[in-house]
This record gives structure tokens, sequence and C-alpha cells, in this order.
């Protein structure tokens, strides 16, 4: 099981996802040396993303990994698809629930689909960052079941990185220590108990559009060719 750090157990509400990336930042402040990769899952993940990035001084990318849901229960990860076309899977419980292999590869190529719109739109912006080797912090704007997170982790620990840290703004405990177990390090903000809704922890939280990622991806990519 990774390190893990609950800054708050109460319940703790952000005006909104620019001032959570900024109180994530510094929380992870000690780990600027390291000159991380932060990937954001979008699109919410990317706003989060920009701020630790632009704070640390670390590099930006976005992770386009879905996650497999089971049959009965879409949110229960039974593993994930990432950009690249891979698939990982929880053994275990494709054997406990008996999921057949239909089922997982008619799923897989769905949310590869989905994967392919957003990597068009995005990988015209910027390359994807290589993760073998680097300090690699995954964030969102939160989580709830987590389904979501582990397909990123997945993802990412396929590449090879030296440390996965999972930096998220809140979260329920129970789905917080479940990443943990699967993540060198998760540090989160709030873990507050009862936990109804990411949105319940934000005074605005609109929805963010592939154009804002668009924007934040290029701003990023500017000031990395100005630094040049």
């Amino acid at each position: 099981m990774g390190t893990l750090n609950i800054i708050n157990s109460g319940e703790q509400v952000f005006s909104d996802r620019v001032q959570a990336g900024t109180m994530l930042a510094y929380q992870l402040e000690r780990l600027k040396r390291y000159n991380p990769v932060v990937l954001g899952i979008p699109r919410g993940g990317v706003v989060i993303a920009d701020q630790i990035a632009w704070q640390m001084g670390g590099s930006l990318d976005v992770v386009l990994a879905r996650k497999i849901g089971a049959p009965s229960n879409a949110e229960l990860a039974i593993g994930a698809v990432s950009e690249n076309g891979e698939l990982y899977l929880n053994d275990s419980l494709v054997e406990v629930l008996h999921i057949p292999e239909h089922y997982i590869n008619h799923t897989r190529d769905s949310e590869l689909a989905k994967i392919k719109r957003r990597q068009e739109l995005y990988r015209q912006v910027i390359r994807r960052i290589p993760l073998e080797s680097q300090m690699v912090i995954l964030t969102d704007d939160g989580a709830a079941t987590g389904a979501t997170m582990q397909a990123a982790i997945w993802a990412a620990r396929a590449e090879k990185p030296t440390w996965i840290l999972v930096a998220l703004p809140v979260g329920p405990p129970d789905t917080i220590k479940r990443l943990a177990r699967h993540a060198d390090e998760v540090v989160c903000l709030s873990a507050p108990s009862p936990f109804y809704a990411i949105g319940q922890f934000y005074q605005e939280f609109g929805q963010v559009s592939d154009e804002q990622v668009v924007d934040i991806l290029s701003r990023h990519k500017e000031d990395h060719a100005r630094q040049q």
C-alpha cells in the first residue's frame, strides 16, 4: 500500500477548481525538485493539473484512459484501456464476476473510440509525454467511486514511472484509501463523510469544455517553447 496523506477529514468547500489546484500545489511543494509530469484527467482535472504544473515548474499532459466497468455496475472498474490501446484487467474480479470475453472486447472498443476522439483534439496541441523513469502526479477535480482514477493509475503504471502520486482536492475516505493501495502515494485535501457528489464541495463547479482544455495545453506548450 502506498503512503496516504489526508490533509483534512472534515468538509472543505473550494471556491473553484483553480483554488483547489493551488492548494494541492502547496501540499506538493516538496516534489518540485523532481520536475514531475502532471497528468490531468479531462476535463475538470486538467484545470487542477494546470495549477499544479505552473506552480511546481512541471510538465503538463493529459491522461487519456477509460475504465472498463462491470456489466452490472458500470462504476466498478474491472480494467482500463489506455491511449495506446493497451488493455489492463483485474483478472481476479473478471473471474469472480464471470465476465465473458465478448463483453470485455466490446466495452474496450467502445471506450477506445471515446479516447480516440479526444486524442485527435488534444494531440494536435501537445504530444504525449513518455512516463518511463519520471515522477508522475495524477490529478482530477475529485473522486467519487475512484474508478476513473484507477484506470489512470493502471495506464500510467504500465509505462514504468519511478513514482505515481495521486493528488485530489476531495473524495470519500473509502475511495481514497482504496486508491492508496495502487498508487505510491495519495494526497487528498479533504475526505469528508458523508460524501454525495464532488460538486457539493465547490462553490463554482461549471462544466469544463474541450476548448478550455485546448487553451490550457496551448499555453503550456508556448511557455515550454519560450524556455528552450
